[in-house]
């Protein structure tokens, strides 16, 4: 897997092999960033970060720093050594830990940016809406998705800004208004 633009455009990070975690493609993540645009200062949470695919491209695109959590060991290990592999373990933390238990330890941690990538096989609506209480007011909840899932947030916390199906991951972008 490589970098697609910024500082470390083109630098390259591992995946994990043999599992179950399907790294977001170049494709959806230039995608993400195109609709993001500026992200320079701005503070990321990566939900399930799996190979932290999403935030090595924001930090390399200017994003001040990332939290990446991911339940799994395998996943968790590929992210500290691709962090350490990229310079960037002064900008990331790491946590081997479920999304829904760092919320409840974390209940007034917020960003500017929130990924949540969930596993397509084990997607809980219950635990997605939770997350949603990470994103500062003005900032941007990003949501990947199977294509045609029939999900919408319907809060009315959020407002919904733009939806694109792109074949493998329907995309929903969401601006926190309280």
């Amino acid at each position: 897997m490589r970098i697609i633009a910024g500082s470390l455009k083109s630098r390259t990070f591992d995946s994990v092999s043999g599992h179950r975690t399907h790294p977001m493609s170049e494709k959806i993540r230039g995608a993400i960033f195109n609709a993001l645009g500026d992200i320079k200062g701005l503070t990321v949470l990566d939900a399930f970060a799996g190979t932290g695919a999403v935030s090595f491209e924001a930090l390399s695109r200017g994003a001040k720093s990332a939290t990446l959590l991911d339940a799994d060991t395998k996943a968790h290990k590929v992210i500290q050594q691709n962090t350490a592999n990229l310079g960037l373990d002064n900008q990331v933390d790491s946590l081997r830990i479920h999304a829904h238990a760092w919320s409840r330890r974390n209940p007034d941690a917020k960003f500017d940016i929130v990924i949540l990538d969930p596993p397509y096989d084990n997607i809980s609506p219950k635990e997605l809406l939770v997350l949603t209480k990470h994103v500062k007011q003005g900032g941007v909840l990003v949501l990947s998705l199977p294509p045609d899932n029939g999900f919408l947030l319907g809060e009315s916390k959020q407002e919904l800004l733009l939806q694109k199906n792109y074949g493998d991951a329907e995309l929903f972008f969401y601006r926190q208004l309280v």
